[in-house]
Parts: structure tokens; sequence; C-alpha cells
């Protein structure tokens, strides 16, 4: 729009000095025309408020007008000024600056076909260039609003999306967090404080049986400090992080708890440490859970590596349950949440599998299998 109204406005003062030799309004024409294009320049680079611009505009229409009047050759300036009055006026004041400028328009073109006779074309091309532009300007606001308004509507969506996929996320870690606590400090600590009551029993009467719980006891809280430690650090199985491989921390596991470890298939198969780390916790919540609800006389733990997965199970000749009866399964505690759940949500999380068989009377196999190369779970 600033090159169409600079080349119209030199295009209309060339046309005039062309067929109107200089005269007495020469001298105006000219100096009108620098006055009007000084005008635009300021007012298109300057920032001002809107009742600054209306003037500025009013200013511009005003000497359009004059110059329109002295030589009606300028008036095809009024195109750009039709769109910069669409563009800084409110919707009713800009169409009736069209009118305005349109019928100057017309005026100035009967004025220049005075005496070549009635041209029906000077009445009907000015109202329908003006009616073309506006629609079209009009037309390319709407646009442009609705443009800005799905914009305005993604960036809610995405930062709506963003907001909920955080939320998740911290449920998600939230419950992480709760199963690593209940498979480490929270078994831990169950496991002392029924060491402390079997030694405080005894106390009296069994000084060596009371005195040989209490060192158990604390070899216990030493090892739950280590596993706060690590807790804290990166969440890690303090028996894993000792730098032992996942056989050394199932036997390290199963040791604690009076059971024992069997190796099936290749070793060196490449275990990731998400799997490493989540078979070890659930040894330590499938153990703790023989000790504390089974009353077991024996208990295993096997581990079996396959082509693609790998298998922890966890067995005991307890009292054994009904699976079925049981909703959160063995060892959790109708008051916790936890145990079966959680070993399931943990296997869950990595594409593996938790089956439970169990019978009263008849003791309990808890298996988890997890696969070695789903994506989600190497590295």
């Amino acid at each position: 729009m600033r090159a169409a109204f600079f080349l119209l406005l030199g295009a209309s003062l060339a046309r005039f000095l062309l067929r109107h030799p200089w005269a007495d309004r020469g001298g105006w024409v000219v100096a009108l025309s620098a006055v009007l294009a000084l005008l635009y320049v300021v007012g298109e680079a300057a920032d001002r408020s809107a009742a600054r611009r209306l003037g500025w505009l009013g200013a511009v229409a005003a000497v359009w007008v004059v110059l329109v009047v002295l030589a009606p050759s300028f008036a095809w300036c009024a195109v750009p000024l039709l769109y910069t009055g669409l563009r800084t006026l409110p919707t009713r004041a800009s169409l009736a600056l069209v009118v305005l400028l349109t019928a100057f328009v017309m005026a100035a073109q009967l004025r220049l076909a005075d005496g070549a006779g009635f041209d029906p074309n000077l009445l009907v091309a000015p109202p329908a260039v003006a009616a073309v532009a506006t629609a079209v300007f009009v037309h390319a606001q709407r646009q442009s609003a609705r443009q800005n308004a799905l914009i305005d509507d993604l960036v809610r969506t995405r930062r709506a999306l963003a907001e909920t996929e955080r939320r998740a996320g911290a449920l998600a870690e939230r419950q992480r967090l709760s199963m690593e606590i209940h498979d480490t400090l929270a078994q831990g600590l169950s496991s002392q404080r029924m060491l402390l009551q079997a030694a405080e029993r005894v106390w009296d009467e069994d000084p060596a049986t009371a005195r040989r719980h209490t060192r158990t006891a604390a070899a216990g809280a030493e090892h739950g400090l280590a596993e706060a430690r690590r807790f804290v650090h990166d969440l890690a199985p303090a028996d894993l992080a000792r730098g032992g491989g996942l056989e050394e921390a199932l036997a390290a596991v199963a040791a604690r708890e009076s059971a024992v470890v069997r190796v099936d298939g290749a070793p060196g198969v490449a275990v990731p440490e998400r799997v490493r780390a989540a078979l070890v916790r659930i040894a330590q919540g499938a153990l703790a859970n023989v000790r504390e609800h089974a009353a077991a006389g024996a208990a295993a733990v096997t581990l079996t590596y396959l082509d693609d997965q790998v298998v922890l199970d966890v067995t005991d000749d307890g009292r054994g349950f009904d699976p079925g009866a049981v909703a959160a399964g063995p060892g959790t505690g109708a008051g916790r949440g936890h145990g079966l759940p959680a070993m399931r949500a943990r296997v869950g999380q990595l594409g593996g599998t938790l089956t439970v068989e169990s019978a009263p009377g008849e003791g309990t196999v808890l298996s988890a299998a997890i696969p070695l190369h789903r994506p989600e779970v190497t590295g």
C-alpha cells in the first residue's frame, strides 16, 4: 500500500504537470503533494495512540481532498488511503470514510470527463472498486481474526496438554516412589521390628538368641541405611549399586531372608538396568511377604535366562492362599495397599507379566517375566 500510494501520487503529479503547464495553481499542487507525501511517511513510520492516529488520518484526508479539488487526477490516491482508513478506524467510521473517498473520486472523474459526454462507468467504477477493496479487506481481517483465535486455542490446548502430561508424570513418579519405599525401607523396618520383638520375648530366657536377633536387626538397619542413601541418590537397589551383577544382588537379598538362589540359562545375557532393578525389588518384596505372612519352612529364588526374556520365580512351602479371594495378593496387608499391586505395576511398566499360583496349604509360586529387547527398557 505504501508503494502504491507513492506511485499513484507521483503519477498524478506528473500527469498534472504534463497537461497543465505551470499556472496559478501549479505551485499549490506541488506543495500539497509534498505535504501529503511527508504526512504519509511520518504517519506510517510513527507509533502513536489511536486518537493521534485518527488525527493524522484526518489531516492526510483533508490535504488529499484539497488536492483533488485543485487537480482531479489525484483522485486515485484514494485507494491506498482507503486501506489505511480501514486499517486505522473502527468499522463504522472506516465505512463512512470509504463513502466519502468514493464520492470525491466520482466527482473528480466527472470533472475530468467534462465536455466528453456522459459515461456510466464514471458512476459505476469508483463504487465498484471501493466495494471490492472493502470486501477484500474485511474478509482478510476476519480470516486473520479466525487464524489468531485458532492459534490461541492451539496454544491453550498445548499448555493444557503439557499440564496434563506433567500431572500424569507426577502421579506416575509418585506411584513409583511409593513402590520403591515399600520394597526397601518399609520392608526392612518391618523385618527389624519383628526381630526386635522376638529378641524382647527371649531376652531373659535365652540371651544368646536375643543377641543374635538384635545383631540381625542391626545388620538390617545398616542395609536399610544404605538403601535410603541409594534411594536419595538415584533410587537404584543398594545390592546392585555395590558393583555386582543381577545374580549377586539376588543372592544378597536371598541370604538376608534365608532363601536359596538358583540360576538357569546363560548368565551372560545383557539385562537392561531397569529390568535388573525391577527384579531385585520384586525379589525383596516377595521374600518379605514370605517372611511376614507365609509361615514357610523354605523359600527359593530362581532366575531363568531365555532368548528374549528373563524370568524370576519366588517359591515357598508356606500356608498359601486363594489368589481369587485376596484381591491385593499375599503379603500386601489390608491397610497398606502395596505388595502384589506394586509388583504388577512395576512389571507392567516394563512390558512384562506377573503370575501367582497358590492354594491354601500348598505354598505359593510367584513368577515375573520381563522381555529383554523392548525399546522402553533398554539402556
